[in-house]
């Protein structure tokens, strides 16, 4: 954000909570049932310091779900819900028990573009229309261009495996051979087994029959339409584009390697896609951009080189946008037992730090774990250590001790969210005598964090303290370190990584055995409260805070002259937010937020205070 806008924002803030404390409330913001006066200025993400920044300067982290694996399938026509109903269903669920702030929107260039050269007008209403469902309960939105396999129509009606993606007419201008993964054990070996999808990917980025031109034509349409036919209040909540799903170069041209392929042919396709972003009336949200597919991959004769790493300075017109599966873990032979503290905080520490050498924010775009199959046991304890490693650089067992290097919170959407599973009916590659209806209805897969129940409910198919986990959504200033406990179950095992130590007796009595997040940040100075998620598992009653700012149970409802306070999320779910106001620009601050207390005394909330003073004075200066 320019420091002249900035500046301007900060007066407006300031007079605004003057006039609040002195009897004139200002008005809730424009739109959003719950809204408070800070929301709808604060809509707008750009890239700053490599953070995500609101309107008002805050750091912001999204996390959420994609939305969803349904557009992969023909059942729906390439959209994620069967009606802007079901998408409304959806987004009120994820917002209430998947705690999400944010999705990935996938889309179909297929049914976007039918015909070459043809948008289908009726598709991009309906897909604006779903969008819409989310954007109006305050979740943000970042669309999604998807593909798998290049194409469904790769494959014939016989086929062991399916793709999306491109639309028919773009597979019969290939004329590619009849695909054959040979013996495969998992759908994605066909991305670099599968000579039909090699090739057909190698084409699109050589943009052969100009198969590229005539997708960045779609996307720009595509885009063009959202934004007309969202208000601009709605648009402020579409945060950016991701223009490719899962880039592979299908086959490398003599002398080519991944990391030259990404330079000559991956990166020249992402700046023609931004150029169209700002032809479309999106150039002030950022492309989402992934490297390589396999550029972080955990087995390695898998891993390619590759990260964008000659691509300069990104700079806030781009995010660094990645994906992380545990391949070993997934194999079922690669790695034993189960995952455990801080199994991948070198990976997502790697997602940190080449995001940081790039000067830009970064997103796990997708994570997660099978939840059915031979290595669905293994699922409580990946997809833990995965939000651990979003969270912190740290593992858990030192995490206490060494605070100051936790590093950014990562923004992340696991995948995936889709409320029809288990209850599909998809014809797989159009063969009615392949019917398929359970899991994710797609080569086998079963991730959805979701599904109805049989009165048409949204229930959760993940344990809730996993999935519905306190996160600082805004930041007033800089995050220095955040971790949560989120005491969350293997069965009947209840998976503590980060107990509190010994050395702080009184935080750690206050915490008990119940959940607990701890965050520490440098203030700026602004009126704009500090903003965490909080969970259901964290009902008014038994919420405590600790903190510089105070220390007390069940926090009131918000003012701007309240330190510690809640309020609704907007959109008018339900979903609740702790809000912290700080005064001083520069000053630490550190907010212990838990629901293990039962009735404290005010002598075991005053020790705890102490305990944590003591600790921050001395991690953080």
């Amino acid at each position: 954000m320019p420091k002249l806008r900035a500046r301007l924002l900060g007066v407006l803030v300031l007079l605004t909570g003057f006039l609040t404390t002195t009897g004139t409330r200002p008005a809730a913001a424009d739109g959003l049932p719950d809204s408070l006066w800070f929301d709808q200025p604060a809509a707008a993400l750009t890239v700053a310091n490599g953070r995500f920044t609101d309107g008002l300067g805050r750091e912001v982290v999204l996390r959420g779900y994609n939305v969803s694996g349904e557009t992969k399938l023909e059942e729906n026509g390439g959209l994620p819900f069967a009606s802007a109903a079901d998408a409304t269903k959806s987004a009120t669920a994820l917002r209430a028990l998947g705690g999400g702030n944010s999705v990935r929107f996938l889309l179909s260039w297929a049914h976007a573009e039918p015909v070459r050269g043809q948008v289908d007008t009726a598709y991009l209403a309906a897909v604006t229309d779903q969008m819409r469902a989310f954007l109006d309960v305050g979740i943000r939105v970042f669309p999604d261009f998807h593909q798998d396999l290049h194409s469904r129509y790769l494959f014939n009606s016989g086929s062991w495996y399916s793709g999306d993606g491109a639309p028919e007419w773009a597979v019969a201008a290939g004329g590619y051979p009849q695909e054959s993964c040979g013996i495969c054990l998992f759908w994605g070996q066909n991305i670099t087994q599968n000579n039909a999808v090699k090739a057909a990917q190698y084409d699109f980025w050589h943009n052969s029959h100009g198969l590229q031109d005539a997708f960045l034509v779609t996307a720009q349409a595509v885009m063009t339409y959202v934004r007309q036919h969202l208000t601009a209040a709605e648009f402020a909540g579409v945060v950016g584009f991701d223009p490719y799903n899962e880039p592979y170069a299908g086959s490398y041209d003599s002398g080519q390697t991944s990391r030259t392929w990404e330079r000559d042919l991956l990166w020249p396709f992402y700046g023609k896609f931004r150029a169209r972003m700002d032809a479309a009336g999106w150039q002030d949200k950022p492309a989402f951009v992934e490297p390589n597919l396999f550029w972080n991959a955990n087995i390695a004769s898998q891993r390619q080189e590759g990260g964008l790493l000659d691509a300069g300075t990104l700079g806030p017109r781009y995010v660094f946008n990645t994906h992380f599966y545990d391949q070993k873990a997934i194999s079922g032979v690669l790695m034993w037992g189960k995952a455990s503290d801080g199994q991948y905080t070198s990976d997502f520490a790697a997602v940190r730090d080449r995001a940081s050498a790039a000067g830009t924010a970064a997103v796990v775009g997708e994570f997660g774990h099978p939840l059915s199959g031979t290595v669905s046991d293994k699922a409580p304890t990946v997809d833990k250590a995965m939000y651990q490693a979003l969270d912190s650089r740290l593992k858990g067992s030192g995490w206490w001790s060494g605070a100051a290097s936790s590093g950014p919170v990562l923004s992340g959407t696991q995948w995936q969210w889709d409320i029809y599973s288990g209850r599909h009916h998809e014809l797989m590659n159009d063969n009615p005598g392949k019917v398929l209806t359970s899991g994710d209805a797609w080569n086998d897969e079963d991730l959805s964090a979701v599904r109805l129940d049989d009165s048409g409910t949204a229930v959760l198919r993940q344990d809730a303290r996993l999935l519905d986990r306190l996160y600082p959504g805004a930041t007033a200033g800089s995050t220095l370190a955040f971790t949560y406990e989120d005491r969350s179950r293997d069965g009947s095992t209840t998976l503590t990584w980060n107990p509190v130590p010994s050395s702080l007796p009184q935080v750690s009595q206050l915490v008990g055995t119940g959940q607990y997040g701890l965050l520490v940040w440098r203030s700026d100075g602004g009126s704009a409260p500090t903003e965490l998620h909080l969970p259901a598992s964290f009902p008014a009653a038994v919420t405590t805070v600790v903190s510089d700012l105070g220390a007390l149970v069940s926090p009131p409802v918000y003012t701007p002259a309240t330190p510690v306070a809640v309020a609704p999320e907007p959109g008018g779910t339900g979903s609740r937010r702790l809000l912290l106001t700080a005064s001083g620009p520069g000053t630490v601050h550190y907010a212990l937020v838990t629901n293990g207390a039962s009735a404290p005394s005010a002598a075991l909330l005053n020790g705890a205070r102490t305990e944590l003073a003591a600790w921050a004075a001395a991690r953080f200066g």
